[in-house]
């Protein structure tokens, strides 16, 4: 049955794949100059957005979490927010150059402005795990868990005029093979809206260079460098939100007000829903930093609620508010990255008040064969001082990329210190290899360690060791066309004394491949 099912599901990506083989790769030049997305503002890629502020090139990569499912995700020609894309300057005939981009601008009249594009997504992907989170996850008689999943998304997006904008995301999402069967909201999801919403947008001043964007509907949000906001790319299913926001663009201000609930992705025909029990709001801000080299500075206030909260130390009904800063800047061949966020609020009968600190810095050696770009992170998030008392020292991720520090995702970045060093080699202008290494402790030895999606991994007591182990990875990405591109990663998860000191400890490895077909 499972090789029926597979099958059967890769014809169609087999025949979404084919017409790669026969496109012309846009050439440097002939798109629209890139821009950062006004709700991702440290993320370029290679299609154009509304927004206005320059960005740096796409194949400058994305520093800091996710870097690597982001590198296997085509964003060197589009977009990690699809519905950032302007397509419009298709409308001259004379750069339309690619066999599907005929699907990217189709005209709805003479009118100007009312044009209709099309796109989507296949992401087959096996993985292959042994010993998953350190032999505590369900795995056939020799450790190992197998599984393919596979992806499919497919958007219309509607324009009539500069003032009026619908867009729709249809996503399948299926899974063959987990001996546990498929991982909750992240694997399957037959099929389902995954966003729809409508922009009115109002423009103002010297050419029309500041808007006020009213957006309400389910859609995709993703802030800074996806510490706490992303759409969780790692992931089979990514995530949407139910949500009004409100997007202000005026002179060198980029502000986002929002309310939200997270959606649940369900197994179903059109049964996503959002998920009753947590809410997300917050207000976040963009804008040059003329005091530092390529400076720019975010700005942001976000609230969370979740009912059904669970920590080391208990579970109990959560109110927590984040005040954040994230300093950023590519004077190449430099790139650094910054963020700082404290928490406070109230966790059953005590308060919160938890922290963290990322730093990022990374060097291109551009004038060197392989142009090889060295980079290191160092990243702090606190931990529960005392399990004993209702107060609560715990980093709250919130919503975070779904490739944290790899691919494997072993575990999360709660009550963490993590040094992180890595290295990327290009060979030629189409395939990047990454070697990286990072190295866990943990911030405080009164709490344990979680999962990514915040569920607790192993207690805090009464192990006294701090480092949790250590976890070198391999990664290639081939982008065959500007239509498809192909990743292998290799994960080694080493236990240190404070895994060990909670069995099951063995050592994980882990090997996934993923053909990603997007236009």
């Amino acid at each position: 049955m499972w090789a029926s099912r597979a099958t059967i599901r890769g014809w169609v990506v087999i025949a979404a794949i084919s017409p790669a083989v026969l496109s012309i790769p846009r050439a440097v030049g002939q798109g629209p100059e890139s821009v950062a997305s006004s709700s991702n503002p440290g993320l370029a890629a290679g299609a154009q957005t509304s927004g206005n502020a320059p960005a740096p090139p796409a194949s400058l990569g994305r520093l800091g979490p996710g870097s690597q499912a982001t590198e296997g995700s085509n964003l060197k020609t589009y977009k990690l927010l699809r519905y950032d894309e302007d397509y419009s300057y298709l409308q001259d005939p004379a750069r339309r150059t690619e066999p599907l981009d005929a699907l990217k601008y189709i005209p709805l009249g003479d009118r100007a402005g009312y044009y209709l594009s099309l796109g989507g997504t296949a992401r087959p992907r096996f993985e292959f795990d042994q010993n998953p989170f350190f032999g505590s996850a369900p795995a056939n008689r020799h450790g190992n868990d197998n599984d393919l999943v596979q992806r499919y998304m497919l958007h219309a997006d509607l324009h009539l005029g500069p003032k009026v904008r619908f867009f729709g995301q249809l996503q399948s999402g299926f899974e063959d093979g987990l001996v546990g069967g498929p991982r909750p909201d992240v694997d399957v999801d037959d099929f389902d809206a995954h966003q729809a919403f409508v922009d009115l947008v109002g423009r103002w001043g010297e050419g029309d260079s500041n808007s006020l964007t009213l957006r309400p509907g389910r859609q995709e949000m993703a802030y800074g460098s996806g510490r706490l906001i992303d759409v969780r790319e790692g992931a089979n299913l990514r995530r949407s939100f139910d949500a009004a926001r409100m997007l202000l663009k005026a002179g060198d201000w980029q502000v986002d007000g929002f309310w939200s609930r997270p959606v649940r992705n369900r197994r179903g025909v059109f049964d996503n829903d959002p998920n009753p029990d947590v809410s997300l709001w917050g207000v976040y801000a963009v804008r040059p930093l003329a005091m530092l080299p390529d400076g720019h500075a975010d700005l942001y206030y976000l609230g969370f609620e979740n009912i059904l909260a669970a920590y080391d130390q208990a579970t109990g009904q959560e109110l927590r508010h984040s005040l954040g800063t994230r300093i950023w800047g590519r004077p190449m061949p430099w790139e650094y990255n910054g963020e700082y966020v404290w928490q406070f609020g109230r966790f059953g009968r005590g308060d919160i008040e938890a922290w963290t600190a990322a730093n990022a810095v990374r060097y291109n050696f551009n004038g060197l064969p392989l142009r090889p770009r060295f980079g290191v992170r160092f990243d702090v998030a606190s931990g529960d001082r005392n399990p004993r008392s209702p107060n609560l020292q715990t980093f709250n991720p919130l919503f975070p990329s779904g490739a944290y520090f790899n691919l494997a995702n072993p575990i999360g970045p709660q009550n963490i210190i993590d040094l992180h060093p890595v290295l990327d080699l290009n060979f030629g202008e189409n395939v990047t290899a990454t070697a990286d290494w990072n190295f866990f402790w943990r911030e405080s030895l009164g709490d344990g360690i979680y999962t990514l999606s915040g569920v607790p991994l192993r207690p805090g007591t009464p192990s006294r060791a701090r480092f949790i182990g250590s976890s070198p990875s391999l990664t290639a990405v081939w982008r065959v066309s500007s239509y498809t591109t192909i990743l292998t990663s290799y994960v080694r998860f080493i236990t240190g004394p404070y895994v060990r000191d909670n069995p099951p400890s063995k050592n994980m490895d882990y090997v996934t491949v993923w053909i990603d077909y997007t236009f």
